[in-house]
């Protein structure tokens, strides 16, 4: 017997780095994509499917789109200055223009399409500068040290409170904290049109944003975090909901 759309695995686009990679005799760029992101999608259920940057245009971002039922947009290296009109900061890291122009396109498809995704750390502020928000380049310039990129790779665990009465929150259940691994020496600065701060830290750094229902709908499941829940495996929330507007929306165009 046949499984309902309900039961299928959802198939969850989570786009990923080229990066420079050794293995065996071969040393050449190559995807790359932590394995805690394809366990979050995993564990709840879903199917992950990995995306690597390469070229696209509208056309062919509407064609992946429309081959998915959700999207993540992982974490990763500095967004370009230029697509939000600064130079580059001292600390800001070379660009990936390849990166950022693949994800941009996806984004507007995702949008246009009422695809689910969820950005994270990285993916928060593609959406916030693929809509036409700014960015803070170097946030230890603003707060004063390096308390949000501890750096070599450890992860600063923070209690995040999410703001009542959003998707996210929605998402989060009863209980609307989150631990918060941190990772990110940049930040949201000014926020674009079209979206809403959800979460901010008690020094005021915006933590978590989506789509304002006011302009998308309120049934738009579009949610981006700076932290990094992959890395929380007793904490899947943001995952399964996902996953669960993932199976919704695929059984809505299906109909």
């Amino acid at each position: 017997m046949a499984l309902s759309v309900s039961e299928n695995p959802v198939l969850i686009g989570v786009t990923s780095y080229l990066e420079q990679a050794q293995t065996g005799v071969w040393d050449l760029r190559a995807s790359f994509l932590p394995k805690v992101y394809l366990d979050a999608v995993t564990d709840v259920g879903g199917i992950a499917i990995v995306l690597p940057p390469q070229p696209i245009d509208a056309e062919r971002a509407r064609a992946i789109v429309g081959s998915l039922d959700g999207l993540i947009l992982s974490g990763g290296a500095d967004i370009d200055p230029r697509r939000y009109g600064q130079t580059p900061h001292e600390k800001t890291a070379a660009p990936r223009e390849d990166r950022d122009a693949f994800e941009d396109a996806l984004l507007h498809a995702a949008i246009d399409a009422g695809l689910p995704f969820l950005g994270i750390c990285r993916g928060a502020q593609m959406l916030n500068v693929a809509l036409g928000g700014t960015l803070i380049q170097h946030l230890p310039d603003v707060v004063g040290d390096n308390r949000y990129q501890l750096g070599h790779g450890e992860f600063n665990p923070v209690d995040v409170e999410v703001d009542a009465g959003t998707r996210i929150a929605e998402v989060l259940g009863g209980d609307r904290h989150a631990t918060a691994h941190l990772y990110h020496h940049q930040a949201i600065d000014r926020v674009a049109d079209g979206l809403i701060v959800t979460s901010r830290t008690s020094d005021g750094v915006i933590e978590s944003i989506e789509l304002d229902p006011a302009q998308y709908g309120d049934t738009r499941f579009g949610v981006a975090v700076q932290w990094h829940p992959e890395e929380h495996a007793q904490d899947r929330r943001l995952f399964s909901g996902l996953v669960r507007a993932a199976r919704a929306f695929r059984a809505e165009r299906q109909r």
